[in-house]
């Protein structure tokens, strides 16, 4: 060992640093190396089945100071692909126990976790870090950490971007045999809303089938998710179902068995409800090695000057191995990275349900529960918001007024606050009249 306190030892970094000179001298690659042990800071978010696989890879890439974000705890079903944990961890958070095995297993790497929701933290704990990497299965998740870093940048006087304001992000995803690595230069190349509409619209049964003609296991779910938690309300009044307690999925999942075996359904299993109500999708442990590989290696060459990749990657293993790089194109009217005013189009009788349809139905924004305001005036006015439920009583009469009988003109500002990001968005109302 050369230094007891670093856990360093003879020829440990000699791959990296071999990558380092290409040309065999020693340049500035010892300087390069201490740079990215000492003093980087990067965030794992997602410590499931693609953050473990993340975690090592960085770890053992010479990164020395990581944190990682994780809201979930540790389930059985996790075990057999998110290798960090153990039996014996079962219950407790899987941000802390991921860490805590990293921080033993590779000497000089402090891992801290952070046990939260990626909204329970401000900007100024994102702002912190040189380097974000995710490693999430929720859509909602990733546009919410895009809208973060993308909200951080700045301009001068003349429209020119600060560079000290870009937190660059890796984005990996993975889907059964398929996954894709996005490597995104806030306010250079293409972000998570450019290419929103790449993203599969989310699988909803209809609610004639679920109600009186279920067929499948997942209808039974459904059913006791959409229909029976309201009206029986098993844990209270406004206690809205939480795919990550346990207590709740068991009581879905007992529901979802009665249903199931009045109407002679099989299949219905703790681990589906779990998937139904999460939107989980399986998960294979290969592609999430690979996946985690190449983001952890885009990681490394952005912080050590390398040429990175351009700046989309898509992988299956399915059927062989195919592996295909894409530029993906900046949207000159994204909703998150764009400086350009944005402009929505109606017409003055359109009402304000219909506005609200338009931007949870468009390709190009995709929101979920959208409340809105208006500027008139230089005065910010309440149009309908959907939470609380005091505001929404007192503001739902608005949504079948049109846009005329709210008096909002052409060129109106409307304010647009959503779960899928952080900030509040403008648009700006045109008229096709």
């Amino acid at each position: 060992m050369e230094d007891d306190t670093s856990g360093d030892w003879h020829g440990r970094w000699k791959n990296i640093l071999d990558f380092l000179t290409p040309d065999k001298e020693s340049s500035d690659a010892e300087a390069i190396l201490n740079f990215l042990r000492k003093e980087i800071r990067v965030l794992v978010v997602g410590a499931g089945g693609l953050g473990c696989e993340l975690l090592k890879s960085l770890a053992l890439s010479g990164f020395g100071r990581i944190d990682v974000i994780d809201m979930d705890t540790i389930d059985l079903s996790n075990l057999n692909r998110q290798f960090l944990f153990r039996k014996a961890d079962i219950g407790r958070p899987k941000a802390e126990v991921a860490a805590e095995f990293i921080n033993k297993r590779i000497p000089g790497c402090q891992v801290v976790p952070h046990y939260s929701k990626i909204q329970d933290h401000d900007p100024d704990f994102y702002h912190q870090f040189d380097l974000v990497v995710l490693g999430l299965d929720s859509v909602l998740a990733r546009r919410w950490m895009n809208g973060m870093l993308t909200g951080f940048l700045e301009y001068d006087c003349n429209g020119t971007l600060q560079e000290s304001s870009i937190r660059p992000f890796v984005d990996g995803g993975t889907e059964g045999f398929q996954g894709n690595v996005r490597v995104v230069i806030p306010g250079k190349t293409a972000c998570i809303e450019c290419t929103i509409n790449l993203y599969p619209p989310q699988v909803n049964f209809p609610l004639c089938t679920i109600a009186h003609q279920p067929r499948l296991p997942e209808h039974c779910i459904e059913y006791a998710k959409v229909l029976l938690w309201p009206q029986v309300k098993p844990f209270g009044d406004g206690v809205a179902v939480d795919g990550d307690d346990p207590e709740h999925i068991q009581w879905l999942f007992a529901e979802a068995e009665k249903r199931a075996g009045e109407f002679n359904i099989s299949g219905v299993t703790y681990r589906l409800t779990q998937g139904v109500v999460k939107h989980i999708v399986p998960a294979v442990s290969s592609t999430n090695a690979a996946i985690a590989a190449a983001c952890a290696s885009e990681a490394f060459k952005m912080v050590t000057g390398q040429q990175g990749m351009n700046n989309y990657m898509m992988f299956n293993d399915s059927e062989g191995v195919y592996c295909g790089t894409v530029e993906m194109d900046r949207d000159p009217e994204c909703s998150a990275c764009s400086t350009q005013p944005l402009w929505v189009y109606f017409s003055r009788s359109d009402t304000l349900q219909m506005v609200i349809d338009h931007f949870c139905t468009s390709a190009k924004t995709q929101m979920k529960s959208p409340s809105i305001s208006a500027m008139v005036e230089s005065q910010s006015r309440v149009l309908y918001m959907p939470h609380p439920e005091i505001l929404e009583k007192q503001t739902r009469k608005n949504l079948k007024r049109t846009l005329a009988d709210l008096n909002l003109t052409d060129g109106h500002q409307l304010i647009v606050a959503d779960a899928t990001t952080p900030k509040s968005l403008r648009f700006n109302i045109r008229y096709n009249e």
